[in-house]
C-alpha cells in the first residue's frame, strides 16, 4: 500500500500541468458527479504561468494560492506583490525583482500622487447657481425653474432641462451639481415604475421622497443635490424638499432652491393664496422665476413651467427670459430696443413735499 500511494504521488507531480478545458473535459464527462472548486485546482498542479505555457490559461493549484502573500496597496494606487522570490527564475530577470519586495515607493517612481498634484495650486470650488421652486394650490402644483447652468462666472449651458420627468405624475427638480441631480432622479424613476410592479399601485410623493432620502444618507454630503419631489397622488397635491444631506421637509406652502431664490420668495409671497385658479397659479410661478433671472447672475436663459394636477402634469410654458422682460416691462424694453431714455414717473410727494407716499 505505501509503495502504491508513493508512487501515485510521484505520478501526480511530474505529469505536465493540465489546461482548464481539459480539466472540464476529463470531470464533467462522469455523470452526475460535480467536483468542487478546490478538487479541480487540485488537478492543476504548479505555477500558473510558465515560459512554455504563456499565452493558455490554467487553473492555479492550491498549493500555489496558499502560498501567496497580500499584496502592498500605495497611496498612489497601486498594488505591489510583496512575495519575495527566491527561485533560481526570478533570479534571471533583476530588473523585475523590484515588484516581487514589499515597497512603499510606486514602481518607477512613475505613478505616484506626487506627478499628479501641484501642491502650489488648491483645488477650484465652482459656484453653483440656479433658481427653482415649487408651490401648492387648491387646483395642484406648480413646479418653475430656470435652464442656466454655470461653474462660477462661466456660463457652461442656457437650456438645461431641470425638471426631470420622473413618471407622469411625480416631477423632481435639479439645483446643485447637474450630474448629480440627473442620476439620482432617473435612477428614482425606475424604482418607482418597479414599486408600481411590485406592489400593483402608483407610488405616493412621500415615498418617492423617502427613497430619494435614503441614498443621500448613503452617501451622505459627498453629492451636491437640492432637489424638489412634486406630485399628485392619493393625499392631494404634495411637494417634499430632499438635499445631500439626507435632509427632507414636507411643505405646506412652497419652496424654492439655488442662488436667485431669495428674489423668487419675494414675488412668491407676495402673490400666493390658496384659493388661486390654475392661471393665476401658472403666471405667478412664471413671473417668480422671471425676476429672479433678473436680478441673480447665475440664473436665466429660459423659464419652464409645469403644472401637475389629479391626472398627471401638464408642460405650460418655454419661454425666453428677454421675452418675458419685454412682457412685464413694456416701457423700459421699448427704451432699449429704441436707444432712447425711460423716464421714471414722478413720485407723488405728501403734504410737506419731502417724502414718496408708499
Amino acid at each position: 500500500v505505501y509503495n502504491s500511494a508513493k508512487k501515485s504521488l510521484e505520478h501526480h507531480h511530474q505529469r505536465n500541468t493540465m489546461s482548464l478545458n481539459g480539466i472540464i473535459k476529463k470531470r464533467y464527462n462522469q455523470r452526475g458527479r460535480l467536483d468542487t472548486f478546490t478538487e479541480i485546482a487540485d488537478e492543476a498542479f504548479g505555477e500558473m504561468y510558465d515560459n512554455e505555457k504563456l499565452g493558455q490559461f490554467y487553473v492555479p493549484s492550491t498549493e500555489y494560492l496558499h502560498n501567496q502573500q497580500p499584496y502592498t496597496l500605495l497611496e498612489s494606487g497601486w498594488m505591489v506583490n510583496a512575495k519575495s522570490s527566491n527561485d533560481s527564475q526570478s533570479n534571471k530577470h533583476d530588473e523585475f525583482s523590484a515588484l516581487n519586495k514589499s515597497t512603499n515607493i510606486a514602481p518607477n517612481d512613475d505613478f505616484d500622487a506626487s506627478k499628479f498634484v501641484d501642491k502650489n495650486n488648491p483645488a477650484i470650488k465652482y459656484n453653483h447657481g440656479t433658481t427653482t421652486l415649487g408651490f401648492k394650490f387648491k387646483g395642484g402644483v406648480v413646479v418653475a425653474v430656470d435652464s442656466r447652468a454655470s461653474m462660477g462666472s462661466y456660463i457652461g449651458s442656457g437650456t438645461v432641462k431641470k425638471i426631470i420627468e420622473i413618471n407622469p405624475y411625480l416631477l423632481g427638480t435639479m439645483a446643485g451639481g447637474a450630474a448629480d441631480c440627473q442620476f439620482w432622479e432617473r435612477n428614482l424613476s425606475m424604482q418607482c415604475r418597479l414599486y408600481e410592479l411590485r406592489n400593483g399601485e402608483r407610488i405616493s410623493v412621500a415615498t418617492a421622497s423617502k427613497i430619494m432620502c435614503n441614498w443621500m444618507y448613503q452617501y451622505k454630503d459627498r453629492f451636491s443635490v437640492g432637489s424638489m419631489i412634486a406630485g399628485y397622488d392619493k393625499e392631494g397635491p404634495q411637494l417634499f424638499y430632499v438635499d445631500s444631506s439626507a435632509m427632507r421637509l414636507n411643505s405646506n406652502f412652497c419652496f424654492s432652491v439655488g442662488s436667485g431664490s431669495t428674489y423668487a420668495y419675494g414675488v412668491l409671497d407676495s402673490g400666493w393664496k390658496w384659493d388661486l385658479t390654475d392661471e393665476e397659479a401658472i403666471q405667478l410661478g412664471r413671473k417668480s422665476i422671471y425676476h429672479a433671472t433678473h436680478r441673480d447672475a447665475y440664473s436665466g436663459g429660459f423659464v419652464n413651467v409645469y403644472l401637475i394636477k389629479e391626472d398627471g402634469w401638464i408642460n405650460i410654458s418655454h419661454d425666453d427670459c428677454f421675452h418675458l422682460f419685454q412682457t412685464y416691462y413694456p416701457e423700459k424694453a421699448k427704451a432699449i430696443n429704441e436707444g432712447g431714455e425711460f423716464k421714471e414717473k414722478e413720485e407723488q410727494k405728501d403734504d410737506d413735499g419731502d417724502a414718496p407716499m408708499s
